[in-house]
């Protein structure tokens, strides 16, 4: 589980991350964290979403630097924009530090991703959403972030499969090109997953953007962009089967091997083997969560029919 941020002013961004230690340090039962992922705010304003547009910047080292020293063990992964002043330069130090680096919310072109993905920017964040595909500038066209995706076969994506992000043609077409071992499947979900339809917040929950969850998904509330996922994990393997055609070894080795493998943690996590840490979610015939067990303790069992 990677807890994920949205662009903030730094001393929004400080605090998120104490908050953070802190739930850490008193988690002692339940799905363990992974660390922070640090969504933002080094975004092309084009392709902001529902990304607050007054916190959106380019990447400043005085800002990231004291955000590593102070939280860098707190923090898993960080997406951003290659293509901006200072994005590459951002990406070698944060992955000295240990910390892996993806592509989100970008208008980057096939030009741009190359050497992006020297600099460390091996992972597209929510594969379609928030970024560049295929530009014409004059009379020629580019190949943007999506295609480069595909492109490039160490690339991994990540998709949100809640059936509303990403129709079922498309969801195929990723599954066809890169395959289980390069597709991670996330939620992407704000505080509204598991509450009923109406009114929500993006973000934080006194300066957070108002958003609307109907249609099984939040808006904002022009309905001009999504504003996140209310999906959850049995879901997501739920769509991958019925959408995707895909089988459901695959669907699950997309929801558990790849993203350990991804964030680097296969060797503890992602598969039952001998001397993992024997984290299990059991799913019913409907694809229902009937049991969880996190280092082979059982943390919830559904109520036998």
């Amino acid at each position: 589980m990677n807890p994920t941020t949205l662009t903030s002013e730094r001393e929004g961004l400080f605090k998120t991350l104490q908050l953070y230690e802190e739930a850490n340090r008193l988690n002692t039962k339940g799905a363990k964290f992974l660390g922070m992922h640090l969504e933002g705010p080094y975004f092309a304003m084009s392709q902001r979403g529902a990304q607050h547009p007054k916190y959106i910047r380019n990447p400043d080292p005085s800002e990231y630097k004291e955000v590593v020293q102070r939280y860098g063990d707190s923090i898993s992964r960080w997406s951003a924009a290659p293509e901006l002043p200072g994005a590459l330069d951002f990406a070698k130090y944060i992955r000295e530090q240990g910390i892996r680096v993806a592509l989100a919310h970008t208008d980057a072109i096939y030009e741009e991703v190359l050497p992006a993905m020297e600099a460390g920017y091996s992972l597209a964040t929510h594969l379609y959403s928030g970024m560049s595909g295929v530009s014409r500038r004059e009379a020629f066209r580019y190949a943007g972030v999506i295609e480069s995706a595909f492109l490039l076969d160490e690339m991994d994506v990540e998709i949100i499969v809640d059936g509303i992000h990403l129709p079922a043609s498309l969801l195929k077409l990723i599954y066809k090109i890169k395959g289980p071992d390069r597709i991670a499947l996330i939620t992407d979900a704000m505080r509204g997953a598991g509450m009923p339809p109406g009114e929500s917040v993006l973000g934080n929950i006194k300066e957070g953007l108002k958003v609307i969850v109907e249609d099984g998904v939040a808006k904002l509330p022009d309905k001009s962009a999504f504003a996140g996922s209310v999906a959850t994990t049995n879901l997501l393997i739920k769509n991958m089967i019925q959408l995707a055609d895909v089988p459901i070894v695959e669907a699950v080795r997309m929801m558990s091997l790849t993203p350990a493998r991804i964030m680097g943690v296969d060797g503890k996590k992602g598969s039952i083997a001998q001397g993992k840490d024997a984290d299990i979610v059991f799913f019913n015939e409907d694809l229902q969560v009937s049991l969880t067990m996190i280092e082979g303790e059982i943390v919830h069992q559904s109520d036998p029919a």
